[in-house]
């Protein structure tokens, strides 16, 4: 009785340790392949999208002549109608199909633009009949990124600077945990109203010549769990049951070899 005691645990902690075994060549960033450097880029133009919230401040030596263009967004008390706080500064939300409401511009086709091609909309719409050599600088208010899955700490992420790539973010993140799948990271993007997926092996060198090497506002980084985590949480939800399995089969055999 003892003897099949001893098999059916050693049977169980076999189990065990090939459902937790997780080999190195499988969690080791960049092991793979050449870094192609003609085909490494540091440039990133920042592409406005719809729901893109926009900051555009209108700058130049006659300061009478912008003030029409940099408005305050002020918060009104219900009760005395005045305003409360301190006013913030405008901003304008790009619409479905791609649109600004500026003031006394009026509508504006912002919407799948760069920021410099932005800049100069603007710059012509403004120069010389409201403002003279104006200076314009745009950034979006709400520029961020998610990271889901399996990582440290998953989550939404405001990026200040408008720029940061799927290893930044991963780093905002904590980091994938050792169960994470690292040859399937996932990357959602919207282009063109359009949800594309692309595929990240963080084992390979190619990763930094990836088009979504640098991520874009509102993209989605997931990270999957590898099979054996996926194997070893299935057991582990499962432990009462194999241990109550185990325990009819330890009964069945000392019945029979009575």
């Amino acid at each position: 009785m003892q003897k099949v005691l001893k098999v059916v645990l050693f049977i169980l902690i076999l189990s065990i340790s090939l459902t937790s075994c997780v080999s190195k060549k499988n969690i080791t960033y960049f092991q793979n392949d050449q870094i192609d450097r003609k085909n490494v880029s540091n440039s990133y133009k920042t592409i406005f999208k719809p729901d893109d919230l926009l900051q555009i401040t209108v700058s130049a030596l006659d300061f009478e002549s912008v003030k029409s263009f940099n408005l305050p967004a002020v918060s009104f008390a219900t009760t005395t109608d005045r305003p409360v706080g301190n006013p913030q500064q405008l901003t304008y939300l790009i619409d479905n199909n791609g649109h600004i409401d500026f003031p006394i511009i009026g509508k504006l086709k912002i919407g799948g633009l760069t920021r410099n091609e932005a800049i100069a909309l603007l710059k012509n719409k403004l120069d010389p009949d409201y403002v003279k050599n104006p200076t314009i600088n745009i950034r979006i208010a709400n520029y961020s990124i998610t990271v889901l899955g399996d990582v440290r700490k998953p989550g939404t992420y405001t990026i200040p600077n408008e720029r940061i790539t799927i290893l930044e973010a991963i780093g905002l993140a904590g980091d994938l945990n050792i169960t994470g799948q690292r040859n399937t990271i996932k990357v959602i993007r919207e282009i063109n109203g359009d949800k594309i997926q692309f595929d990240i092996d963080l084992r390979s060198n190619k990763v930094f010549t990836s088009p979504v090497y640098y991520l874009q506002q509102n993209d989605m980084v997931y990270v999957d769990q590898n099979k054996s985590s996926s194997q070893n949480a299935a057991f582990n939800n499962n432990t009462g049951l194999f241990i109550s399995i185990g325990s009819i089969i330890v009964t069945l055999i000392s019945v029979l070899t009575r």
